[in-house]
Order: structure tokens, then sequence, then C-alpha cells
């Protein structure tokens, strides 16, 4: 999918509501969609080349490191550089499809948790803050902040339609 086109879908998750808020329900509902799954449920790939829902945590806590990082670097210096990452290469490197879902999980939680909680304090200024990412170019926290909420609706639709999937074809 191009470039462009995934950054109009996420933009259109978080149209009209708060994206804070959107980042502080994610957990909970990865959470939710999780309960219940069996270990093989969570961790099998719904095709050939497409994360389970195991990695998709993983990506999401490994996501949440780099954003951590984004965030403190444009407030700190404001038109800063801030470097893409290749996900599939730290997909392997993090050995996403052997990772413990639920530690993924409460990593992902925690970190969210300590960014909402810096994300809180801002002044209006501070959210005007910006970056240059390498991929989208021109980016402040307040527009960051809105792309990690779509990030995280694209992801639980994911998981989502991969354990329902899963439940349907459990059915008899």
């Amino acid at each position: 999918m191009p470039a462009n086109e995934y950054q109009s879908r996420l933009q259109s998750y978080t149209e009209g509501k708060d994206p804070l808020q959107m980042q502080r329900e994610t957990p909970q509902l990865l959470a939710d969609l999780m309960q219940g799954a069996s270990e093989q449920a969570l961790k099998k790939s719904p095709a050939p080349g497409k994360w389970s829902v195991a990695e998709i945590l993983a990506h999401l806590a490994d996501d949440e490191i780099v954003t951590c990082w984004r965030y403190r670097q444009m407030l700190e210096s404001p038109g800063c550089q801030l470097a893409g990452f290749d996900q599939d290469l730290w997909a392997k490197l993090g050995k996403y499809s052997a990772a413990d879902p639920r530690q993924s999980l409460d990593l992902f939680r925690l970190l969210r948790e300590a960014n909402l909680r810096m994300l809180h304090g801002l002044n209006s200024q501070q959210w005007d803050c910006w970056g240059i990412h390498a991929e989208r170019g021109r980016i402040s926290v307040r527009d960051l902040a809105r792309h990690m909420a779509g990030h995280d609706t694209n992801h639980v639709e994911q998981v989502r339609g991969i354990l329902q999937s899963g439940q349907i074809c459990a059915k008899p």
C-alpha cells in the first residue's frame, strides 16, 4: 500500500476524535480481544507473510519505544531529524514470532502510560514542537500523537480480524 494511502487511512480513524483518549483505550481494547484466546491462536499467522497477533503486539511495543524517543527529541531539539526504522528487520531481530503476546502487551501498556503522562503535561507551545521524519517530513508532537492513535486503530482492527476469523473457523 502506498505511504500516502496508509497515512490517509490512519487520519480517517482519528477524524473528530481525541487521539489521547484513543491511545489510552488501546491496551484495554487489545486485552479484551485477547481474552480467552489460546497461545496457539495468538501466534498463528493469518496468511503467509502476515503478522500474527503476537507479532503485532511485539511491534506495538517496539513502536512505542520509538515514539517515546521521537516525542522527547522533538521537545528537546525542535527541528531535529527523526529516523525511520525497518519494521520487518526489527521483527526479525526482536524474534516477534517467539514473543510472549501478554508480555508484549504489558510492555506496550507501560510505555504508553509513560507517554500519555508526559503528553498530558505539555503546554500548547510544546505540542507544536516538531521534527523532520525520514519518511513523512515535518511532524509535530501533536501530529505524532494523532498518527499513533490511528496506528493503534489499524492494528486493533487487524487483531480483531485475525481472532474473529480464527473463532469462525473453529465453529462447527
